[in-house]
């Protein structure tokens, strides 16, 4: 056996798989079709993932924490969701727990840039960048991936981490639920005058959504969900206009915004895989859960999933076969049991705001009202975004 682990997809969560798996000694190869450089020194993308308390003990865990600068990590002490002109805010924040932050912002690039630099560090994981996977199969004595130029890969065991449209999860004959949601993400990196305090807003208008992720200094990330029509529209203005626009659609909260990168869009799409194991092959990340990301917890579960197949792989011992049937069993059965009901809540919520409907909005309304007075709801609800 050529492998002991086959890794389709040099993401962050690919590349977080390897890292983790590594230290064990097992014979690792990752196949991505990016060039090693873009691995390397990824391109800024626009995103900032809210990591959780959690996911920043498993990437420290890793030895991947450290190697993001201090300064690049913004804390988020608080998070508000609003609705239109409604004057009551549904607020989380650490409560008495003794923690300062929900969780700290970090720039996707840089995330990925601190994977690549660990798992680059050793010497039993195989990088074969620059080239495409042409068809994977599994049977069982092994998992087999084909490339498209011409070499065959063997491996105990196979892990798709290609993205929530996984060409892996087709070619093993996973079904999914896919939903193209019809509206995309505008992203933008933004100066203001105003003091955001570290708190993150959700604010749910009429026919948009308007995030402001609080970043250092007196900067945020500002998330624009719009209708795919009018989202060509905001990311054709020039980018004083744009600083404009997004000043006007957040009721100038925080003052004149000035666009200091970007915009980045992002077509808006959710996925959850059938199965997120088969016969030598695991589904991770987005490949099995792609999630909306108003929760911000889609890379948070990417990496849970991570932890829980390596942390079965390492109690399995030295010399265990990594695509045992039983252990992906095991995998699944975890992995589901942690995404399915944040998943399914993040939808109906989802769906709620999005409707523009009178009784949706009262329905949004009462929601805020009652959780305005529920501390023990929004103590439960800070807890799980500290802890997904």
């Amino acid at each position: 056996m050529e492998h002991d682990l086959i890794i389709v997809g040099g993401g962050p969560v690919g590349l977080a798989l390897a890292a983790a798996l590594a230290p064990l000694g097992g014979r690792i190869a990752v196949v991505e079709r990016q060039p090693r450089a873009a691995l390397a020194d990824p391109a800024e993308d626009g995103r900032y993932i809210a990591l959780t308390h959690r996911s920043i003990g498993f990437l420290q865990a890793i030895g991947a924490w450290d190697r993001i600068d201090p300064a690049d990590r913004s804390p988020l002490r608080e998070a508000q969701v609003l609705n239109g002109q409604s004057p009551f805010a549904l607020g989380f924040d650490p409560g008495s727990g003794g923690a300062e932050w929900l969780g700290q912002l970090v720039s996707n690039h840089l995330i990925r840039r601190a994977l690549f630099e660990v798992v680059a560090a050793h010497d039993n994981v195989s990088l074969l960048t620059d080239v495409a996977v042409q068809d994977v199969a599994t049977d069982r004595a092994a998992a087999r991936v084909t490339l498209a130029d011409g070499r065959v890969l063997t491996g105990r065991l196979l892990a798709g981490a290609d993205s929530r449209f996984s060409k892996v999860r087709e070619a093993l004959g996973i079904g999914a639920e896919v939903k193209r949601l019809g509206r995309s993400m505008l992203l933008a990196r933004v100066a203001h005058e105003g003091d955001h305090q570290g708190i993150a807003t959700e604010w749910f208008q009429h026919g948009h959504t308007i995030a402001m992720l609080p970043l250092n200094g007196r900067r945020s990330s500002a998330v624009l969900t719009l209708e795919d029509q009018e989202v060509a529209r905001v990311k054709a203005l020039p980018a004083a206009e744009l600083g404009v626009e997004i000043t006007r659609l957040y009721g100038n909260r925080l003052g004149p915004m000035r666009v200091e990168a970007g915009p980045h869009v992002y077509p808006l799409a959710v996925t959850y895989a059938a199965h997120f194991a088969a016969r030598r092959a695991a589904l991770l990340g987005d490949a099995a859960v792609g999630m909306n990301p108003v929760t911000a917890h889609g890379f948070n579960l990417g990496l849970q999933g991570v932890a829980t197949l390596a942390g079965l792989i390492g109690k399995a011992g030295t010399g265990a076969d990594w695509g045992d049937t039983l252990l992906l069993r095991r995998f699944e059965a975890a992995h589901r049991l942690a995404t399915r009901p944040l998943y399914t809540a993040t939808n109906l919520l989802v769906g709620l705001y999005a409707d523009e409907s009178l009784p949706a909005r009262l329905v949004r309304h009462a929601t805020l009202r009652a959780g305005a007075r529920l501390p023990l709801a929004r103590s439960m609800i800070a807890r799980m975004l500290m802890q997904p």
